[in-house]
Order: structure tokens, then C-alpha cells, then sequence
């Protein structure tokens, strides 16, 4: 690799056109000068200027030279300004969340998207693990989970809260607590339908599901879209488990039963980032609109 020293006083050497002033732009001695200079030659392997008494002149070779050195100048500056550079509506900015979430926050990042056409966001909807496994490796920058992730390699902060509904066809009396009742209907499983339905049962304090264990459950569907995945469960083909907010999107709630559980199940929201990562200034912007749609952001 040349030295970069060495490009630097050549290039001030061609720019100025004399040795001695360019001793003097870098401080230097005249014979420091022709001491880069010589170093450069032998460096490349081809003299770079033809000496003439007090003058020079660029050979062919110099003046190739001389343009990489431009150029290196040139990239050193651009990526000073880079890292100087931290516009807080610029840029990419990665975010993941269960689906419900993503129903509920999208259209405010679109409106945030639209007001700064040279911020990109990115929102994905994914499970638990996945979204750990993507911050880790670099894949998305933020995310949002339900479970405090582990300390040493995540920091956390809690977001806020959000209530979980066990949802049932229209056709079932929410008050009557049947201990065959969810075995009977089926689960209408989705990418968080098992993490949900544990906590749950573990949190409503109904008896009569005490007995249940989540894997023995019969599954009678699946969906992968927020949208799609109460239309079954209108339909009478079993029932699932999701955020209230996504069941409040629903078009044709008279078809289906919010069961009442003797005590509300919340679920508490935690905004994630790969531990001691400094996120940029654009993601203030994205941390103001979960702030107003979900809880306080620290992050």
C-alpha cells in the first residue's frame, strides 16, 4: 500500500509547482520534499516528475499518480463527512413486531415516510425469536418482543402494555367456563399463537383451563396474515389468541365472543436493540411515533 504521506506531498508538490513552496504549505523542509517523493518513486517503481534545475516536469506515470492521490484525498474528506453526517431524516430504519403491532403502527410510519422522502423504513412482522436472531445479526436495527430478552446480549426497555384477547365464534357463551371448551373448538394458530395462549392460560386464572397444555391442543388452522386470522375463527373453526388492538380491527365483530376470564391477561411490550449499539439520529423520529402509539421510549 503506498503511503499516504508520500501521495499527499506529491499531489502539493504538482499543485503548487515548486518545491519550495510546497515545503512551506506542509511545514516542512525542501529536501523532505524530495525525500516523499524519491520514497513515492521507488514505491511504484517509476520516476513521477523529470527534474529540470529548480523546475519539474510530471511524467506520464506522475500524472496517474498524481489523479489516484486526488482521488484518496477526495475519499478521506467524503468519509469524514460521513461520519460527521447524522441526518435525522435520512437513511434506512429497520423495525420488527408482532403483526398486531405492525397493523397498528404502520400507517404512522408511512405518514412519517411521506413527510421525509429520503427516510426509508422498513417494518416487519415476526415472532419472539426471530426478531432476536435479526437484531443479532444485523438484519433489522429495533425491535419490539413480549419477553425481557437476555441482558448480556440485548438492552431493553419497557414500552408499554398491551391486553391479550382469547377470541371464540359468536356462538360460544363467553361466561360459561367449559374445561373441554378450547380442546373441542381448536386453535387457529398463527407465528405468536403459542407464546400468546401460554401466557394466557398462565395469567386468566380459570380453573378450568389449568389442566391444558398448549402442544396438546388441536390446531384447526393456520395463518400467517394479522388480517386473516380471525376469519376463521368468525366462521366457527376454532378459536386463537391476539392483542386486543388486532382484535379491534376486525370488520365483523358480531361474529365473534371475547371470553371473560376472571382476571385481564397483559402483556407487557419491550423495544429491543443489540446490546451497546448506538442507533442513529433517524430513529428518534420512529421512537416519537411508538412513544404516541404504545408507551415511553428510552432507547
Amino acid at each position: 500500500m503506498l503511503n499516504p504521506v508520500w501521495l499527499n506531498t506529491f499531489k502539493t508538490l504538482v499543485d503548487m509547482g515548486h518545491f519550495t513552496k510546497t515545503a512551506e504549505k506542509l511545514f516542512m523542509t525542501q529536501p523532505g520534499v524530495s525525500q516523499h517523493v524519491n520514497k513515492l518513486e521507488k514505491a511504484c517503481g517509476y520516476s513521477l516528475i523529470r527534474r529540470e534545475k529548480k523546475s519539474f516536469e510530471v511524467t506520464e506515470q506522475g500524472a496517474i499518480v498524481y489523479q489516484y492521490a486526488k482521488q484518496v484525498v477526495k475519499n478521506e474528506r467524503g468519509l469524514m463527512e460521513l461520519l460527521a453526517f447524522d441526518d435525522p431524516f435520512s437513511g434506512d430504519c429497520t423495525l420488527a413486531c408482532s403483526g398486531a403491532l405492525a397493523l397498528m403502527l404502520y400507517a404512522q410510519l408511512l405518514d412519517l415516510q411521506a413527510q421525509h422522502s429520503s427516510l426509508v423504513l422498513k417494518l416487519k412482522a415476526a415472532p419472539n425469536y426471530q426478531i432476536l436472531d435479526e437484531i443479532q445479526s444485523g438484519i433489522i436495527d429495533l425491535g419490539i418482543i413480549t419477553d425481557s430478552p437476555p441482558p448480556n446480549l440485548f438492552d431493553a426497555v419497557e414500552l408499554g402494555q398491551e391486553q391479550l384477547c382469547l377470541v371464540l365464534p359468536a356462538y360460544v357463551q363467553a361466561d360459561i367456563y367449559d374445561k373441554n371448551l378450547l380442546t373441542e373448538l381448536g386453535l387457529i394458530s398463527h407465528p405468536d399463537a403459542e407464546h400468546y395462549l401460554s401466557l394466557y392460560l398462565s395469567k386468566c386464572q380459570v380453573s378450568e383451563f389449568s389442566h391444558l397444555n398448549v402442544k396438546e391442543i388441536p390446531v384447526t388452522g393456520y395463518v400467517n396474515q394479522i388480517s386473516q386470522i380471525l376469519q376463521p375463527v368468525a366462521k366457527g373453526l376454532g378459536f386463537t389468541v391476539l392483542p386486543k388492538s388486532a382484535v379491534d380491527t376486525f370488520q365483523e365483530p358480531q361474529k365473534l365472543t371475547i371470553f371473560r376470564p376472571k382476571n385481564l391477561v397483559i402483556d407487557t411490550l419491550y423495544m429491543v436493540k443489540k446490546k451497546n449499539r448506538e442507533l442513529p439520529a433517524r430513529f428518534e423520529s420512529v421512537k416519537a411515533i411508538l412513544q404516541k402509539q404504545i408507551g415511553t421510549v428510552k432507547l
